[in-house]
């Protein structure tokens, strides 16, 4: 490779991500786009893989791929709403620190001499995270939630490239974070040593989905409903001017909108400059 900046070739040497001049595998995990790295995504109708709802293969380099898997996911979830004395608070059913910790997990200590991708698979009832690869021959989860083993690492210069890149904490298992972040908030988290390798199951709350009216996914309901009524009176409008109208967080309508448009009642027509938004079925003028 020929490095057009010295600091480019400086970097990649102290992360030890170079042999002369040429890329370890690592380096092409960690910051190139095309490569073999993929993460299949799915949400099911069920408790099983008969009928999925969405299906969608995320590629890229592994910070893209970590940042794409956990929005996929937080976006397929169900929200409860918390008001507080000066604003309102949106409280995801499953801890987002914990899905984060666990897609971290699965990039950093897969095989990837193993062909087979790692998954997401969203169920009515939980969340799982799969990555390949054979989990440390003579332990158990157990060993480095409960008791004082340390982490141990398949890929080190991937692991150390993450945790200078601040996406994960260097000291502790990271199994022991993901275990503490669901007892906080008493989301059942349970980790499946397979044959094929490693996969961690988040427990998603069925009142959250079943209950409403008294505060669970009440504000993302309203929130769905009163874009639907926006955009019928107001077509073709972005984004922006949207949450401006409707005086929400840009990031809140966001959301609105995926959850909208994944239950087709809207859609976007136009360039990403120029379109806009229009209630499913209708003429565009």
């Amino acid at each position: 490779i020929n490095f057009k900046f010295d600091n480019t070739r400086n970097v990649l040497h102290k992360l030890g991500l170079l042999s002369g001049n040429k890329l370890l595998k690592a380096a092409e995990i960690l910051f190139c786009n095309s490569n073999s790295l993929e993460i299949q995504t799915a949400v099911f109708a069920g408790i099983n893989k008969i009928t999925f709802l969405d299906i969608k293969k995320i590629e890229g380099n592994i910070f893209e791929l970590l940042k794409e898997s956990e929005k996929y996911i937080s976006e397929r979830i169900n929200w409860r709403v918390q008001f507080g004395r000066l604003e309102r608070e949106e409280i995801p059913e499953v801890p987002l620190k914990a899905v984060r910790e666990a897609l971290v997990n699965s990039l950093c200590h897969r095989d990837y001499a193993n062909p087979k991708g790692n998954e997401i698979a969203i169920f009515k009832d939980r969340i799982e995270i799969y990555n390949p690869g054979d989990f440390p021959e003579g332990y158990t989860p157990e060993d480095f939630i409960k008791g004082k083993e340390r982490s141990i690492l398949r890929n080190p210069l991937i692991a150390e490239t993450i945790y200078k890149s601040k996406d994960i904490e260097k000291w502790g298992s990271g199994l022991k974070r993901i275990y503490d972040e669901c007892k906080a908030v008493r989301v059942p988290v349970e980790f499946e040593v397979l044959k094929s390798g490693f996969l961690v199951v988040f427990r998603r709350k069925p009142e959250w989905a079943a209950k409403k009216g008294e505060g669970v996914n009440e504000g993302v309901n309203e929130g769905v409903n009163s874009i639907i009524e926006y955009i019928r009176q107001n077509p073709g409008k972005r984004a922006p001017y949207i949450a401006q109208a409707l005086n929400v967080p840009l990031k809140t309508l966001e959301r609105w909108l995926k959850k909208s448009k994944f239950e087709g009642k809207i859609r976007y027509k136009g360039s990403a400059k120029t379109g806009g938004y229009y209630i499913k079925g209708s003429k565009i003028k």
